[in-house]
């Protein structure tokens, strides 16, 4: 959905942006679209990337400088009384947070009148903290969403203003979903604002018996447990795209699997079998994934194929073993 012209904001609105990832960009830019004024746009430092280790600027920093916005980087917020006195000065009517990576302080609670909003990419509370749209896929969910929230002190625990479906697809991954829920939330936050500008949201506080997590990603969540069903390694996999995949090893070596789908094909846990050029994984509950495309640490992503006349799996051999 767009909004249209007649659904744009009552009065411009004075705002501060705080934002970093790519997910954020889409928000930014419809609420410069909407009228709003945005005054500063925060983002985090540059950092250095890729082989040269250059230091490179963050997709929100690309995209506030394309649309002529001040940008400001710090290293800190919670003691930065520069950095205060400057967004006193302003006197935003909101802040607008979208992946900022930061817990805002209390000071920036207290500061604009319609307070600190921010977008998150679950429906809340299901799935608070830093990777919600992995860990969604990963669980197996047919149905995700957008939030927008004020927030408090708490880590994604603010009041829900407004929440948007979306359902993940067989085939979703992390990096399909979230540029959908990127867009979907840009969206929802210009029609948060409007409806806070004309007094006609009740915010609602979030219910803590529901609440799930969704922690920050760490390499180990890739690593394949043969224990469990083909279906839930297929959930971890498209989840965890780009990175940490789902990974195991073979002749130790590690074996990234790119792409797996399951199978009715019963076999040992971890235990290897092909049938002409197709290459199966045994997995728990009498379950068994069809490996389509792999990568052996050192070497280019291969499908299944490759991989059998390559590396003539014996029989019986198994993924994992030591």
């Amino acid at each position: 959905m767009r909004l249209s012209d007649s659904h744009a904001m009552a009065q411009p609105l004075n705002l501060v942006f705080c934002g970093t990832p790519r997910f954020a960009v889409p928000t930014l830019e419809r609420l410069a679209e909407s009228g709003s004024k945005i005054s500063l746009v925060i983002t985090q430092p540059d950092r250095p990337r890729g082989r040269g280790m250059e230091l490179s600027f963050s997709p929100v920093k690309e995209s506030a400088l394309a649309l002529g916005m001040p940008v400001l980087q710090p290293a800190r917020i919670k003691e930065n009384p520069e950095l205060q006195s400057q967004l006193t000065a302003i006197g935003p009517d909101a802040i607008i947070v979208v992946g900022y990576g930061r817990i805002i302080p209390q000071w920036m609670l207290d500061l604009p009148s319609m307070g600190n909003l921010n977008l998150h990419a679950s429906l809340l509370p299901k799935y608070r903290g830093a990777a919600p749209v992995q860990w969604a896929i990963a669980r197996g969910e047919t149905t995700t969403g957008v939030t927008t929230m004020r927030i408090d002190a708490g880590l994604d625990t603010g009041d829900i203003l407004l929440q948007q479906e979306l359902p993940i697809s067989a085939d979703d991954t992390a990096e399909i979903l979230a540029p959908r829920l990127a867009s979907i939330g840009a969206e929802l936050m210009v029609a948060t604002l409007r409806e806070l500008q004309a007094n006609s949201l009740q915010a609602r506080p979030q219910d803590e018996s529901q609440a799930t997590l969704a922690p920050i990603l760490r390499k180990e969540d890739g690593r394949i447990d043969f224990h469990c069903t083909a279906q839930e390694i297929c959930n971890r996999l498209r989840g965890f795209q780009p990175w940490p995949g789902a990974y195991t090893s073979f002749r130790g070596k590690q074996f990234q699997v790119w792409a797996a789908k399951p199978v009715q094909r019963v076999l040992p846990e971890a235990e290897l079998a092909t049938e002409g050029d197709h290459l199966f994984a045994g997995c728990g509950d009498g379950s068994s994934l069809q490996l389509l495309e792999v990568q052996i640490e050192g070497k280019k992503r291969m499908p299944a194929r490759d991989f059998i006349h390559g590396y003539r799996p014996n029989p019986h051999e198994k993924l994992g073993a030591v």
